[in-house]
């Protein structure tokens, strides 16, 4: 089962800055959000191959772990373990749950965010790389922020 709470808690702790015990990275999205997943009870599995599963142990890494697109990827293709479902509307979405941004609109994911707190039925999310703290979901501040953006909603389960 997923713990959304301690996922959450987690997101909150180190949304400005870096737990140790892990790697940092100049894109650090994805690896923050694996860590929360982490801390959310989702179990590793596929090491020590770096194209499937998702997992960090001894200095290296599966793809999913650090790379939106390949975390979005794991998620939509896992049976068991981390799991995600992807879903039509933001508003399907709880704490703990994933966005993740096409900035282009050409299929290819570059961000990852997770939901941190709901305000009257509107997520706001946490987010590294531009280190981010209850930030609307939408991202129409962002710098990145296109008008051709795609959103891809992920409700997050532990099977």
């Amino acid at each position: 089962m997923y713990n959304r709470k301690a996922a959450v808690e987690y997101a909150n702790r180190w949304w400005n800055s870096f737990n140790p015990a892990f790697p940092k990275f100049d894109d650090d999205c994805t690896n923050y959000i694996s860590q929360c997943l982490l801390a959310g009870g989702a179990p590793m599995t596929g090491a020590p191959n770096r194209a499937k599963g998702w997992w960090i142990k001894g200095g290296t890494w599966s793809y999913s772990w650090t790379t939106s697109n390949a975390l979005r990827w794991y998620l939509e293709t896992a049976k068991t373990g981390l799991v995600g479902k992807r879903v039509d509307s933001v508003s399907e979405l709880q704490l703990g749950d994933l966005i993740f941004l096409d900035f282009d609109g050409d299929g290819k994911i570059n961000h990852t965010l997770i939901i941190t707190s709901i305000v009257k039925g509107v997520p706001y999310v946490n987010a590294h790389t531009t280190n981010s703290y209850h930030r609307l979901w939408t991202y129409e501040d962002s710098s990145a922020y296109t008008p051709n953006i795609k959103y891809y909603f992920f409700k997050i389960d532990v099977i």
